[in-house]
């Protein structure tokens, strides 16, 4: 028995073995083919079976068909003509163009028809016009205007308020005429002026105007002299600065401007006002920096000596005018003059001052400045001109009427025609304006 079991177990080996060998053969043949390209008679004979197989199995669907009525045309029938054209019924709206444009409320007013295109013109187009500006003019009250003034009187060294009654303090001048202080050293109102064509951006002046005595900002320097006026017509780019002297007195004295540092104090302050006057706050710095002319009209020469001599900001002068206004003070003009002959200074005068205006000529001619007599040349740096008027001419009506109508508007004219004195000329003067 155990003979025949290991007999039996040899069989059944033997024969798992040959079928293990009878299925890896034909795979090590597959795996060997698939590096080769295929036989093409193979593939011939695949796809001729391939072809036999498909048309044996439309033939059995057809037939299929046929016996059941299914074909192609039967379930997809072509579309009859009522199919294709909706009828009466079924049929959209018709819309207008009219009905995809916008709705217009009952309240809404139509709105007239814009032309799709536009006309081109022979005729010259007008070039673009700012909206016109109006003149900007006003008073402000400034701490380092010229009055209030508490301080000395430096001609005579002792307080300038040297008298008293009872509560009120006022000065007695050289004439011997007392001036109260609540009456005439009490106003620190400054008159600005600034033109509507003024372009803070654009090289320009600042006009500080010094009046003369027995005046007021509003009837003589606004009204009658016509001083913001005068800057507006000379179409430079310029504005104006005219402090509250003695108000309508026959007095000259400077105020606070004849403390050291007054006209820098005074500058410095006006460049904030003149900022928010121009409704640009960054142009507080500009102002804080731009050039400045100043104009003494008669009694205006006291405030306009001691602001060149002690003000601390003479280098920003660019120019010193003066309205028949040398009654004194020619040492301060000619050292001013000698030290800045980047400047210009201009000096028109009656016979009430010839004499002092002639002592200042000969002064400077002595010290080899050139001297010009006449106003028809063009302003530059370093000119020195004295202008004679006639008879005709009166003290009262100078800032309106010296060596020519409006002389304040002639000098802004002259200097914005001379580029080195830093002013532009932004707006043309009108003729209108240069008649009247």
């Amino acid at each position: 028995m155990r003979a025949d079991r290991a007999k039996a177990s040899g069989a059944r080996g033997r024969a798992l073995r040959i079928a293990v060998i009878s299925g890896l053969v034909p795979l090590s043949l597959t795996l060997v083919q698939c590096g080769n390209a295929p036989n093409p008679t193979a593939l011939a004979a695949n796809s001729q079976a391939n072809v036999q197989v498909v048309a044996k199995t439309n033939s059995r669907l057809s037939n299929q068909q046929v016996a059941t009525g299914d074909t192609f045309e039967d379930r997809f029938p072509a579309p009859q003509f009522r199919e294709r054209f909706p009828s009466a019924s079924e049929s959209l709206l018709q819309r207008q163009m009219s009905d995809f444009s916008p709705k217009r409320s009952v309240q809404q007013q139509p709105q007239p028809e814009q032309a799709p295109y536009k006309v081109a013109s022979l005729a010259p187009q007008v070039p673009y016009q700012r909206p016109p500006r109006e003149d900007l003019t006003t008073l402000v009250s400034m701490k380092s205007s010229a009055f209030p003034y508490f301080g000395n009187n430096p001609a005579s060294d002792s307080p300038f308020l040297n008298i008293s009654k009872g509560d009120r303090r006022g000065h007695r001048s050289s004439s011997g005429r007392v001036f109260w202080q609540d009456e005439t050293y009490n106003d620190s109102r400054v008159l600005m002026h600034v033109p509507e064509h003024f372009d803070v951006r654009k090289p320009g002046v600042i006009v500080v105007f010094f009046h003369g005595n027995g005046a007021t900002l509003e009837r003589d320097v606004r009204d009658r002299q016509l001083v913001p006026q005068q800057i507006t017509d000379s179409g430079a780019n310029a504005v104006l600065l005219a402090p509250q002297m003695a108000v309508d007195a026959a007095d000259s004295s400077a105020g606070k401007f004849w403390q050291p540092g007054g006209l820098k104090r005074f500058m410095e302050e006006s460049a904030s006002h003149l900022a928010q006057l121009t409704g640009d706050p960054n142009s507080a710095r500009a102002f804080a920096n731009m050039p400045i002319v100043i104009v003494g009209y008669s009694g205006g020469f006291l405030p306009t000596a001691w602001s060149l001599e002690v003000g601390g900001i003479s280098d920003r002068v660019r120019g010193v005018v003066l309205l028949d206004a040398v009654y004194g003070e020619m040492d301060k003009f000619a050292s001013w003059i000698e030290s800045h002959r980047a400047g210009f200074f201009v000096s028109s005068y009656t016979h009430h001052t010839a004499k002092r205006d002639r002592e200042l000529m000969s002064t400077l001619r002595q010290k080899g400045i050139g001297v010009s007599e006449d106003m028809d040349g063009p302003l530059r740096p370093g000119s020195v001109v004295f202008v004679e008027t006639g008879d005709g001419i009166t003290h009262r009506d100078y800032v309106n009427r010296a060596w020519t109508q409006y002389p304040l508007k002639d000098v802004l004219v002259k200097m914005s025609a001379t580029p080195a004195l830093a002013l532009t000329r932004v707006a043309a003067t009108s003729s209108a304006a240069s008649n009247r």
